[in-house]
């Protein structure tokens, strides 16, 4: 039987493209701000705009990148392509972390949002913080597991919530709350804060800037990758830098130096923090309905980014599966939901053990701050470098999108941001590495066991740690098509003798039992239980056929007879209710001579299906041997 395999569709655009990115990047700032103005101090919004220019530059090597190379992976895939299978499996590892802490974060602050809103003091502090997280976390993946969402719905939502929300904040932040004094009080740079706290607060200030990577995921899904994903990135991160940057402003104004309550008191829910102190500003309830917005609100949008970040994860984990770099089973779809049930089980239960295993340290924010550092920082210059390396090997590579301000080296045009953008991030991360020893000391333990799984499945596989190995033509699923419950309406005539006929062959194939359905459909004039004797009895009769073909082929036949208004409606409703795997449907031929080729029924089977769909039709010449038979 010929089957669709599922794979990653064609289908954004620019305009969920754009809401995508800026739902990404601009989630960060709930959990960014805090950490990153316990160093920074009254700086934190100078640094916020520094690393923003820093990412917009970084963002140019990721848009031509994407343009060049439209499929996932990010920058994984172009260092793959630059250089080796060994690097860009190291690069993809990098990644791996920063996916799992930027997942663990959301989870572990969400609670913290959530007890501002609703007043329970409890969910703000250990340990039901963290059997918050970890619920929320196992959650969304199960969800995940069984249900595909819709960028297109989640992807434009969240991300107008969260544009509202911050840009009500920093409008009445600036009404009521900023003040230059307020922004300088107690601020002396060496002294508050230090030049090692500002050495430090640098690499974690990427903090805020997370998402880049989940948006060039989305390049294989891009209707146009080489003109509506640089448009869409460019365009939300310019509204991120300015957003964040105002909102620092905002918060600092709020809670002033020389040791801003940012970094202590709110430092695991800053937005709420602001929200808080607008409180005393606002007449009447105005205040305590912000709080409750703000901490409802921010609630969302993390557990937006804690589902966004598990499909990233998935989605890299698909790509490195495919090209012999994890076991294959990571490189296979899932029939129903499109992604690797392993991706997303292994995503849930590392940052499970992570939001877990970090309870226990003293500033565990920091520690997972500075791990995002490294693992961003590595992937970042590798991405750029892996751009200027594609630009002198493959000139003629066609890309749709060509990063600007170009320098003629050795007969070759380098970029000039992917120079300097390369230069700064390995800087910053040489900084990392020297001021925060969980850079430091867990990072290359981090990638130590990557080398290993990375050995120990090409070892496997009986391929070469340097060996390209591409990905398969054809798209595999896990796991292969079995069918457990065949849905059959049962129709009188030729048409339904052989639904009934492919049905009950198909069940004995894969040994699944058939869920017969008689639909007795009731006019509008008539009450839905309502004496209708004739129709009960055809019903009772064709159910009853329907158990014997079954018992003469070894299927077990369990019918059912429903009223409804509507034929199609009643068979989508039942094919959920019985957890159906395939539903047999029968088409006239009259309805392929008309312009919809399907009956209404069939049609709306087709369009709401939970199931896959079989469909047997006939040519016209065997109704017509049927009715001179009659």
């Amino acid at each position: 039987m010929a089957r669709k395999l599922p794979g990653l569709k064609r289908e954004l655009d620019a305009r969920a493209l754009f809401s995508v990115a800026y739902g990404e990047i601009a989630s960060s700032i709930y959990f960014a701000l805090g950490v990153v103005a316990a160093h920074a101090l009254g700086f934190t919004p100078l640094l916020l705009l520094i690393v923003g220019v820093l990412f917009l530059i970084v963002s140019f090597s990721y848009a031509e990148g994407t343009a060049a190379l439209p499929e996932t992976g990010g920058a994984a895939t172009f260092v793959r392509r630059a250089l080796n299978d060994l690097a860009g499996f190291l690069t993809g590892w990098a990644l791996f972390l920063d996916y799992l802490i930027v997942i663990s974060l959301s989870a572990l602050f969400l609670p913290h949002y959530l007890s501002g809103a609703l007043r329970i003091p409890a969910l703000d502090r250990n340990p039901w913080d963290v059997v918050v997280a970890v619920c929320v976390i196992l959650i969304v993946a199960a969800v995940r597991l069984v249900r595909r969402p819709s960028l297109y719905g989640v992807g434009i939502i969240v991300p107008a919530l969260d544009l509202l929300t911050q840009l009500l904040l920093v409008v009445l932040g600036f009404v009521f709350l900023f003040s230059p004094h307020a922004l300088a009080r107690g601020m002396h740079l060496g002294t508050h804060p230090t030049w090692g706290a500002i050495a430090f607060a640098l690499p974690l200030a990427m903090l805020a800037f997370t998402g880049l990577e989940t948006v060039a995921n989305l390049a294989e899904e891009a209707r146009r990758p080489g003109v509506d994903l640089p448009r869409s990135v460019f365009g939300a991160i310019a509204t991120v830098v300015t957003t964040y940057v105002a909102i620092a402003l905002v918060a600092v104004s709020a809670f002033p130096g020389p040791k801003t309550e940012l970094g202590t008191r709110w430092i695991r829910a800053p937005l709420l923090g602001v929200a808080d102190r607008l409180k005393s500003e606002l007449p009447w309830v105005f205040g305590d309905v912000l709080r409750v917005y703000v901490g409802i609100t921010g609630a969302l949008i993390l557990l937006a980014a804690v589902t966004t970040s598990t499909s990233g994860f998935s989605r890299l984990a698909y790509s490195l599966g495919e090209h012999g770099q994890l076991p294959r089973s990571f490189g296979r779809l899932s029939r129903r939901v499109h992604v690797s049930p392993y991706a997303v089980v292994s995503a849930a239960l590392i940052s499970s053990l992570i939001v877990i295993g970090s309870s226990f340290l003293k500033n565990e924010v920091a520690f997972l701050a500075s791990l995002f550092s490294f693992g961003v920082l590595l992937a970042f210059t590798a991405a750029q470098l892996a751009v200027i390396k594609l630009r002198i090997d493959e000139p003629d590579l066609p890309r749709p999108y060509r990063a600007p301000f170009n320098v003629r080296i050795r007969h070759a045009d380098i970029p000039i941001p992917a120079i300097v953008g390369s230069i700064a991030t390995f800087s910053i991360f040489i900084v990392a590495m020297a001021t925060h020893p969980a850079a430091r000391y867990a990072g290359p333990a981090w990638l130590a066991l990557g080398l290993v799984v990375f050995v120990a499945v090409r070892v496997a596989h009986g391929e070469g740690l340097m060996e390209r190995v591409t990905a398969p033509d054809e798209r595999t699923i896990e796991p292969p098509v079995t069918f457990k419950k065949i849905l059959v309406p049962m129709k009188l005539g030729i048409i339904g003798e052989e639904m009934l006929a492919t049905a009950i062959r198909l069940a004995s194939d894969h040994g699944a039992e058939v869920q017969a359905l008689h639909v007795i459909r009731v006019p509008l004039e008539q009450p839905l239980e309502g004496e209708m004797v004739d129709e009960e009895e055809r019903a009772e009769a064709s159910l009853a056929e329907a158990k014997l073909l079954g018992a003469e082929h070894d299927v077990i036949v369990d019918g059912v007879t429903i009223r409804a208004r509507a034929i199609g409606h009643a068979i989508v409703a039942r094919a959920e209710a019985v957890d159906a795997d395939l539903i047999v449907l029968g088409s006239a031929p009259r309805w392929r001579r008309q312009s919809r080729f399907f009956s209404p029924t069939v049609d709306y089977v087709l369009r709401r299906a939970p199931c896959e769909v079989l469909i047997v039709a006939f040519p016209q010449s065997v109704m017509d041997e049927e009715l001179a038979a009659t």
